[in-house]
């Protein structure tokens, strides 16, 4: 069985992807936040990940981490962890800091179609 961590700060965002993806997954657990996404993912241990970069900011007291931070903490504790980033911004910085992040691709959001191909790309 295949399990996706999906990571969007905004809940019809992750609608339209949980739609798009569910059919290449068994199951998608949803967060919001950088550090829901560290902790769901030492718990969970999913197959792949999507992470939106710009997570807001937590709950009062949390010290909030965006996209790249948590991507980072991910591949710290889990090197083999399979993370795809998606932002609407696909400027060179915004791709090389996924990349240095340890993303294994950073996709537009205007084409989450490319997740699925680079997913079924890694996969077969």
């Amino acid at each position: 069985t295949m399990k996706l961590l999906l990571v969007d700060d905004n809940e019809r965002i992750r609608e339209v992807m949980k739609t798009l993806f569910s059919p290449v997954f068994d199951e998608v657990i949803e967060c919001e936040d950088g550090i829901d996404a560290v902790n769901s993912f030492d718990k969970n241990n999913p197959d792949w990940v999507v992470m939106d970069i710009n997570l807001p900011t937590g709950k009062a007291g949390m010290k909030e981490i965006d996209g790249i931070k948590a991507t980072e903490k991910i591949i710290l504790s889990h090197p083999n962890a399979k993370v795809i980033i998606v932002s609407q911004y696909n400027d060179e910085s915004t791709i090389d800091a996924a990349k240095n992040a340890g993303a294994i691709e950073f996709v537009s959001k205007e084409n989450l179609n490319k997740v699925i191909e680079v997913i079924k790309e890694r996969t077969k």
